[in-house]
């Protein structure tokens, strides 16, 4: 039997900005992001949800967009790697990486950026284990691994010097709350 999904407009928010895309609601929210906004610090990595390439943060929990169908974001923030920081001010974390050299080929950094923003924003300041096991499905085939985890307390270090106001929580309802704790399909936020 042939599913019927034809393209229809979804609302969402990327980066602080409204967005509407008209697309088939299953279209995977990686392919909405780099193809439709031109966004293209999330990457195409292994397309399972396995390797963290393409690590977005919806309502500020990690996902892994190539496994989300683009329905998902409706009513949601979406954050990428360019809504994080600018050229011009640099998020810390992103300060923290470059500072560090904690980069190689690159390719994993989308994901290693993202889950550690995600991290620090749950943890201020968290040990070297907690570090480990928040980026242990952060796949780096190049081996910067101690640089990164180097970078990820530099970031936390950066950020304790920042004054920045607490988080406001929004008004939740209980569809809200349903939805915000399922992030990928089969898989714990």
């Amino acid at each position: 039997m042939m599913r019927d999904n034809p393209d229809r407009p979804l609302i969402f928010s990327v980066n602080g900005k409204p967005v509407r895309l008209t697309i088939s609601a299953d279209t995977p929210l990686l392919l909405a992001l780099r193809n439709d906004l031109q966004l293209n610090g999330p990457k195409y990595g292994c397309g399972l949800g396995e390797c963290g390439a393409c690590t977005v943060l919806l309502d500020g929990k990690v996902a892994r967009s190539c496994m989300l169908p683009a329905q998902v974001a409706v009513g949601r923030e979406v954050t990428t790697l360019e809504g994080l920081g600018s050229l011009d001010h640099l998020h810390p974390v992103q300060q923290a990486f470059i500072e560090e050299q904690a980069a190689q080929c690159g390719y994993c950094l989308n994901g290693m950026v993202m889950t550690t923003a995600a991290l620090l924003q749950r943890i201020p300041h968290p040990s070297e284990q907690q570090v480990r096991k928040a980026l242990a499905h952060n796949l780096c085939r190049c081996g910067t691994h101690v640089e990164i985890i180097r970078a990820v307390m530099r970031a936390a270090e950066l950020l304790s010097t920042i004054d920045t106001p607490a988080p406001v929580e929004p008004h939740t309802t209980a569809a809200d709350a349903q939805a915000s704790t399922t992030v990928t399909e089969g898989q714990p936020a």
